[in-house]
């Protein structure tokens, strides 16, 4: 039996299936697999996770009672739960991704959206299922008196269900996303706002990467249960239970990041991107193509700025990754698709034969990303709204003179905020005028802002992290 368990949607790998059967293992995507990969590996911590493709199901097929280490893969204890397909893309696409995060990114068109009615229900029927799933899973594999780390919007409910199953152990959920303000967070129906508050008041504590995100959750609890919030002792008393409000920003492993992107296929890369930009200076940012990471204004504010600084046409290239997200619902594969027009907007407007503004790559390609971070002059990160942005953490660790345009909306911005340009992302002009302010920034401040975000970056890596919550549950 296992001391301590993770559970999350993504694991620290996925599994394509080739043509001819054989099963292919990869990294898995995404910023909470990369803050977690390394310590549940190397602390043999048990991951418990979705099948989140048809090869990650043929693999759980494969492995005993679900367990991928115990079928001959690398991977650190891991345990991939095969729930069926109809109910994984309900919880996942309909409620986790359409509505959970929609809620705590303020993402709605408000006039237009959200619609609940009895299609939500059904939805929200299969969200219940999945988190149930997990709730068994961790209720078989948990030791006496275990210390089990449920991850993310996911999994709110959770900790209450793994309660009811085993109220012998020790329950944390943390938060990866904003949490919303009451106000908005009560859009939501109230029999599902209050089943998701309390379903994370099932834990023993709860997690958030920033004071603002635990001070709005608390509100939450407050205004739509009634439950009693202590701001000094940061604890929520509900129903009898009283749960711990903790505050651990995530950072980023300086050391690791910088021995994978030494290696050979990153060099490769940089070697391909020089010949593509010659010594032009380099804007880059690297994303998903998610709603609230706002690539499409980041995209606007280059183009304002060449507009408005004719002196600098040739001698800048914006490396634009983009790289597809949740393209199952519909706005993501709009939003993809203004992304690149956007692109070809500013390409056709300023581009000539020896010089291309801007390089756009939606294909995701980690060492590529490694390498753009590794020459980056300025990095772009401008989200509506962010939990953290570890974008915003990696860049200035790998890049020697990397001056950061930050949205203030980050969750980063309460580390980074004063050694960066902080932007309001929605305010185009504002965002135009750093990019400039980042490019002509002397070589001796570039620099010593670049070291302050780098020891800002790594103060809390992820073994720290995961400690910290540890022992708030001790």
């Amino acid at each position: 039996m296992n001391n301590i368990l993770v559970a999350s949607n993504r694991g620290p790998v996925s599994f394509t299936v080739s043509d001819d059967g054989e099963l292919t293992v990869r990294r898995g995507g995404g910023g909470l697999v990369s803050g977690l990969s390394g310590v549940a590996k190397d602390d043999g911590v048990l991951w418990v996770c979705a099948a989140l493709s048809d090869g990650d199901r043929s693999a759980v097929r494969l492995a005993p009672g679900g367990r991928i280490d115990q079928a001959g893969y690398d991977t650190g204890p891991l345990r991939m739960l095969d729930i069926p397909p109809a109910t994984f893309h309900r919880a996942y696409n309909a409620v986790a991704n359409s509505t959970l995060w929609f809620v705590n990114h303020l993402l709605y068109d408000i006039p237009n959206a959200p619609v609940f009615g009895t299609k939500f229900g059904r939805e929200w029927e299969s969200y219940r299922d999945y988190n149930g799933a997990f709730a068994l899973a961790l209720a078989e594999e948990a030791g006496h008196e275990a210390r089990v780390m449920i991850q993310d919007y996911h999994l709110t409910l959770t900790p209450a269900m793994l309660r009811a199953e085993r109220p012998d152990l020790r329950i944390a959920h943390f938060s990866h996303t904003p949490w919303a303000p009451p106000e908005y967070f009560s859009l939501l129906p109230d029999e599902v706002a209050t089943e998701v508050l309390e379903g994370i008041l099932g834990a023993d504590h709860a997690g958030f990467l920033t004071d603002r995100w635990a001070q709005s959750f608390m509100d939450c609890c407050e205004a739509l249960l009634g439950a009693e919030a202590d701001r000094v002792g940061r604890s929520v008393t509900h129903a009898g239970r009283t749960t711990r409000i903790g505050v651990h920003s995530l950072g980023v492993d300086g050391a690791a990041l910088w021995e994978r992107a030494c290696e050979p296929d990153v060099e490769s890369h940089m070697t391909a991107l020089k010949e593509q930009v010659g010594d032009r200076k380099l804007i880059v940012r690297i994303d998903r193509t998610e709603l609230s990471k706002n690539i499409v204004r980041g995209l606007v504010a280059y183009g304002e700025f060449l507009g408005a600084h004719p002196e600098w046409h040739g001698k800048v290239v914006h490396l634009a990754f983009a790289y597809p997200s949740r393209h199952d619902l519909p706005e993501y594969r709009e939003y993809t698709a203004s992304v690149q027009r956007c692109a070809q907007q500013i390409e056709d407007e300023y581009a000539t034969e020896d010089w291309d503004p801007l390089i756009l790559n939606v294909n995701d390609d980690y060492p590529r990303s490694l390498a753009a971070y590794r020459m980056a002059d300025v990095l772009l990160v401008n989200p509506i709204r962010d939990g953290m942005n570890l974008v915003a953490k990696e860049g200035p660790v790998l890049s020697p003179r990397c001056a950061l345009v930050l949205s203030r909306e980050a969750g980063a911005a309460a580390e980074l905020g004063p050694h960066a340009l902080l932007v309001n992302p929605y305010d185009v002009s504002g965002t135009a005028a750093a990019l400039h302010d980042a490019l002509v920034m002397p070589e001796e401040e570039r620099r010593a802002r670049r070291d302050r975000l780098h020891a800002a970056a790594t103060a809390l890596p992820p073994p720290k992290w995961l400690a910290a919550q540890l022992h708030a549950l001790d």
